[in-house]
Parts: structure tokens; C-alpha cells; sequence
């Protein structure tokens, strides 16, 4: 008990030193040793790298998640160690949605068929999306936070070790100068090769670490690389499914994939319509010839589609109904079959799939 109180006292006297060398320095009565300069120029590169490695971190999470809620709700989770909650995200939400349109309207139909696969491809953006953030947390995020959270950290507790040994420095050197009697004038200068020795050696402690942040930027310059490989994939992929899908579109007519003459970024899927074994009836009052008119017909004709279809090959054309085609008869062809032409398209189209126009 005898002895913590006396180390009680002890650390009082010396945080009571501390606080009056401190006070005295800034009110300018008390001289202050100055680090050498390669000390203060690697603590100047140290806050730089905190400060610049937490702006970057802090940016690159709003770019992964742009939800401030969902940041603040995915901290939490971390900080109470628990699993983060496996939510869809707004490409995956979009995706169920186009879905589901299209299985209302019927995958049969055209738009149909082009909502499915348009949520399909937004379905597989947001796994790619999900692939993406997750690389980056592992390999860039965890980095900087490790940085932030633990060496830094240290090099701050050294730090502040480092102050304290200069203000034990500084008030032995105001002790010794104050110092008039032979025996306190003693005392004060083994007390100020203790402190010198002390903070020589605390100063050589902090510079090590110090040097130890240019090993810090060569990590985080690997990281960046593994960041930029991660996003360079990430986009590549998703231009790969958007030039699927745009491919996907094309089989579709471009009067009813455009809007305003812009191309359009949906897609169109294989439909299966069943071929019709009837002729089609006409509506009343409507002339139209018999398919032997058709089949002998010599020169280019209009012709309005009266069903879906889906081309089977690259020879032939697909179809929506309801649009207006020109037909003409080639020599030689299958006689239930005439070459369809849609402005730059052309290529095979069933007979009965079609309506002669006057």
C-alpha cells in the first residue's frame, strides 16, 4: 500500500511538471526543445497519409453504397460483429420487377418477351454489382481501415509518449537552470541525462515507425492496383451483357424497338409462337388474295403481318404483328415461303403469317 501511494504521488508530480512546463512554453517563459527536421518532416507525411487515407476510404464507401442509411445500418452491424442482412440491390430490384411485367403481358409477346430478358440482364448487373463491392471492401477498404485503426493508432500512442518525454526534458533543463545549491544542482543534472536518454530513445522508437509509412504507401499503392483491376472487370462485364442484350434486340423489327428513332437499350428473347393452321380470316370489307396470288405474285407487294414469329435462322425475318412489310416471290424458293423485306432487313417470311395489301 506504502508503495502505490509513493507511486501515486510520483505520477502526480510528474503529470503537475508536465502541465507547468506545457503552460510555461505557451505563454512563452519557458524555452521548448524542437525535434530535428527529418523527425517533423515524416509526422507531417504521417498526418498527410491519416488524412488522405480516411477522405479516400470515406469516398469510396459512398461510391459502393450511395444509401446513407444503408452505410450507417451495415457499421452497426460491424461494429456489433454481426452478419450484415443479404438485401437486393437496385439492378436486382429492377430486374424481379421487368420480370414479373413480363410474365403479366406473357412471355408469348414480344414486349413481353423483351421485359424478361431486360430483367435478366439487370438481374446479372446487380450480381456483378454485388461481386464488385465485395472485392473492393476485401482488398482496398480493409487496408485503409487496418491503417487507420491500428497503425496509426500506434504511431500516435508513440507519439504522445514522445511529448511527454520532451516536457520531462524541458522541465529537468528549467530545473537545473534554477538550480543554486551544489547538491540540487546534482540532483537536476542526473535528472537531466535520465530524460535526455529517455526521450533520445523515445524519439528513436517514433522514428522507426514514422519510416514505416512509406512501406503503408506501397500496400496502399498494391491495393489501388487490385481496386482499378476490380472496377476494370466490373465494367467490362456489364458491357458485356449490355452488348448481349442490345444483340438479343436486333432480332426484334427497330419500328417497335425505337423510341423517336433512338436505339433502345431493352432486349428481345426467342418467343414460341405456334404456327397458325388455318388461313387467317380477314376483317370485313377488307380484299385480300388467295394465297396462289400471293405465291405467283411477280413484283414487290406490302403485306401486313398477322402473327408473331420468330426467325428460326439468319435467312430468315422475324415478325410483329400488325406491321407492314414488302414481299415479292424469288424463283426457285418453297412455295410457303416469300422473301420479307423491313428497310436494311431482309429474309425469308411464311406465307401464312401474312396479309396481301391492295
Amino acid at each position: 500500500m506504502e508503495f502505490s501511494v509513493r507511486r501515486l504521488a510520483a505520477d502526480a508530480g510528474t503529470l503537475f511538471s508536465r502541465a507547468v512546463q506545457f503552460t510555461e512554453e505557451k505563454l512563452g517563459q519557458a524555452e521548448k526543445t524542437e525535434l530535428d527536421a527529418h523527425l517533423e518532416n515524416l509526422l507531417i507525411r504521417a498526418e498527410a497519409t491519416k488524412h488522405w487515407t480516411e477522405k479516400i476510404m470515406k469516398q469510396t464507401e459512398v461510391v459502393l453504397q450511395p444509401n446513407p442509411n444503408v452505410r450507417m445500418e451495415e457499421f452497426l452491424y460491424e461494429k456489433l460483429d454481426r452478419k450484415v442482412p443479404t438485401r437486393a440491390n437496385n439492378h436486382e430490384l429492377l430486374g424481379e420487377g421487368m420480370i414479373d411485367a413480363g410474365h403479366e403481358f406473357g412471355p408469348g409477346t414480344a414486349y413481353g418477351s423483351a421485359l424478361i430478358k431486360c430483367g435478366e440482364t439487370e438481374k446479372q448487373l446487380g450480381s456483378a454489382e454485388k461481386e464488385f463491392i465485395h472485392s473492393a471492401a476485401i482488398n482496398f477498404l480493409t487496408p485503409f481501415r487496418n491503417f487507420i485503426d491500428g497503425d496509426y493508432k500506434t504511431i500516435l500512442k508513440e507519439r504522445k509518449l514522445l511529448q511527454n518525454k520532451r516536457l520531462d526534458l524541458d522541465a529537468a533543463k528549467t530545473r537545473l537552470k534554477k538550480a543554486r545549491v551544489a547538491d540540487a544542482r546534482s540532483a537536476a543534472e542526473t535528472e537531466l541525462r535520465i530524460t535526455q536518454s529517455e526521450f533520445d530513445r523515445q524519439a528513436e522508437i517514433t522514428r522507426l515507425l514514422l519510416e514505416g509509412v512509406s512501406s503503408t504507401h506501397a500496400h496502399h499503392l498494391r491495393c489501388l492496383n487490385d481496386f482499378v483491376d476490380a472496377q476494370a472487370s466490373y465494367y467490362a462485364q456489364c458491357y458485356q451483357y449490355m452488348v448481349n442484350l442490345q444483340k438479343q434486340l436486333g432480332s426484334f423489327p427497330t419500328t417497335f424497338c425505337s423510341n423517336n428513332n433512338a436505339p433502345s437499350a431493352s432486349s428481345s428473347a426467342s418467343i414460341s409462337v405456334a404456327p397458325p393452321t388455318l388461313t387467317p380470316t380477314l376483317t370485313p370489307g377488307q380484299a385480300s388474295p388467295s394465297l396462289s396470288e400471293l405465291r405467283s405474285s411477280s413484283g414487290p407487294r406490302r403485306a401486313r403481318v398477322l402473327y408473331d414469329y420468330d426467325a428460326a435462322s439468319s435467312s430468315e425475318l422475324s415478325l410483329l404483328a400488325d406491321e407492314v412489310i414488302t414481299v415479292s416471290s424469288v424463283p426457285g424458293m418453297d412455295s410457303d415461303w416469300l422473301m420479307g423485306e423491313r428497310g436494311h432487313q431482309k429474309g425469308k417470311v411464311p406465307i401464312t403469317y401474312l396479309e396481301l395489301l391492295n
